[in-house]
């Protein structure tokens, strides 16, 4: 193991949240030295590459394979068929959920957390629908807000339609208008999917944490080093500053410790608030206040007749591509509380020629907030990282079981209005708790230190001078749609916090040099 020299910025976590402090940071302190940590191996040639476009035939196939099913559970191929008893050297790369890793995951049995480099990151859907209405926490600053949204969507390249919009798309957009448009608000009617794609020629390309900071794809240097393969243990402490964080090489079992100017905890929602309990910063939210919205999936066979449509009208998809394109309804608050993602697909013949038209009819449903939904950390008991063992608590409360049913009625009529709704041509399901993986709250952040929240707006971590938080774990509202957008944002925010930190510890020790007749 080579020596790592202190870092002004050391990011936990490799993911597309660390990716965006990384390269905020960067953008405004370019002589910063930031290392990232990463627990997980490279999957693939390139760090932080999307696996939907890596060029590796068999990882690609097996992307692909797993994505086909529209489905985020299935998507993400999280491994449920064994338990990880022989610690982390062990795991292949890939995701797994957090049964797997030991701990009580009853009540949220569909968790799963990314034991790869770059995280959920090279395996996630891209879409990126914006914040809006009580998804929002802009606070006394609704223009910063709308800067810090524009900035979080060009670090993730959302495109507001990168597949372009098909006859047969069009048609599934008229009958969801057709359904609730009366509900929507002009800007929120039901639209294309905004993605983090960018089309390239034939090929759309995967926004993956390298995209975002592509210093993490070359050789270390004095400037930056990715470290895979390592594991944070536990942030080094000392009153109010952290001065490091105790890590192991994961391949050797290895424990050293890395010194930073300032840390930022990316993990995701599960694991940041691990590492605090681990590290013995527990504050009272720390791992309540656990959200996710309900996620009710369903797929229908069109009727080509109801749409209007022949099967000379259905396209073939693009080379590479597994649907048509992906579609909005955007939520309208209480008139219209539901966030609907609807994906489209030809299905072909044996050979190669258009048999059916279908669509995955995904419902998400906003759930309340609850203190009591809440991830706990065991004292005595470890997973198979070394790191506290969870146990979760969640359940949905009656108004959010009234939600349930109605979207269940809603994505009924939609399926009703497209095709036959029997046992041959439709499906419908509520996955479990943790299936959407969109999961917050359990850093939250707010406005003032009083045992509801654990940072504040910026991410810094109460009570701490230069301990910073961003991602998933840091939202503080109940989002009703797909979550990285929304915790990019808090990324963002974090890395302007930390720059301005950086900054001022320098002009802080330039002070004291210039007292002291020191040059500087």
């Amino acid at each position: 193991m080579h020596e790592i020299q202190a870092a002004d910025l050391l990011i936990i976590g490799g993911g597309i949240m660390g990716a965006a402090v990384a390269q905020q940071v960067r953008t405004s302190k370019p002589e910063a030295r930031i290392v990232i940590v990463d627990a997980g191996g490279k999957i693939g040639a390139t760090p932080g590459q999307h696996l939907h476009d890596v060029t590796d035939p068999e990882l690609r196939a097996r992307y692909v394979k797993q994505a086909s099913p529209g489905i985020q559970s299935a998507y993400v191929g999280a491994d449920v068929s064994h338990r990880i008893d022989n610690g982390t050297e062990s795991i292949e790369p890939g995701l797994y959920t957090v049964s797997a890793l030991s701990g009580n995951t009853t009540a949220f049995p569909g968790a799963a957390v990314g034991m790869n480099q770059g995280g959920m990151g090279v395996h996630w859907t891209a879409a990126c629908p914006w914040p809006w209405g009580d998804e929002t926490f802009a606070g006394e600053d609704p223009d910063g807000w709308k800067e810090d949204l524009h900035t979080a969507q060009r670090l993730l390249g959302v495109h507001p339609n990168p597949y372009g919009t098909s006859m047969p798309g069009q048609k599934i957009l008229e009958k969801i208008s057709g359904l609730v448009g009366k509900t929507c608000a002009a800007s929120r009617q039901p639209q294309p999917m905004p993605m983090a794609i960018t089309p390239d020629g034939d090929r759309l390309l995967r926004t993956g944490p390298n995209r975002i900071f592509p210093r993490m794809m070359e050789p270390a240097g004095e400037d930056f080093e990715l470290l895979t393969e390592t594991l944070a243990l536990a942030l080094v402490h000392d009153g109010d500053t952290v001065s490091g964080v105790r890590v192991k090489d994961i391949p050797t079992g290895t424990e050293r410790i890395i010194q930073a100017a300032a840390v930022a905890v990316a993990a995701d929602p599960l694991r940041t608030p691990q590492l605090l309990f681990a590290s013995g910063i527990r504050p009272r939210a720390l791992g309540r206040y656990l959200n996710e919205h309900a996620f009710l999936t369903g797929q229908i066979v069109a009727d080509l007749d109801k749409l209007g449509l022949t099967l000379s009208d259905i396209p073939s998809h693009r080379a590479g591509e597994w649907v048509l394109n992906c579609y909005w309804l955007p939520h309208n608050g209480s008139k219209q509380p539901f966030h609907g993602q609807f994906m489209d697909r030809t299905f072909f013949d044996q050979n190669g020629s258009p048999l059916a038209y279908g669509a995955v009819l995904g419902f998400f449903i906003p759930t309340d907030i609850s203190a009591s939904n809440r991830i706990d950390f065991s004292e005595s008991r470890v997973d198979s990282t070394g790191l506290p063992e969870m146990a979760f608590t969640f359940d949905y409360s009656d108004v959010d079981k009234a939600r349930i049913e109605k979207a269940r009625r809603v994505q009924r009529a939609l399926a009703e209005s497209i095709g036959v709704v029997d046992l041959k041509s439709w499906e419908s399901e509520l996955l479990p708790p943790g299936s959407s993986l969109h999961f917050t709250g359990t850093t939250r952040a707010g406005v003032a230190d009083d045992g509801t929240s654990v940072c504040n707006p910026d991410g810094k971590v109460w009570g701490y001078s230069n301990l910073y938080l961003a991602g998933g774990s840091v939202v503080p509202t109940a989002l009703v749609g797909n979550s990285t957008l929304t915790a990019t944002i808090t990324a963002v925010k974090a890395a302007r916090a930390i720059t301005a930190s950086l900054s001022d510890q320098e002009n802080a020790r330039g002070k004291a040099l210039a007292l002291q007749g020191e040059p500087q």
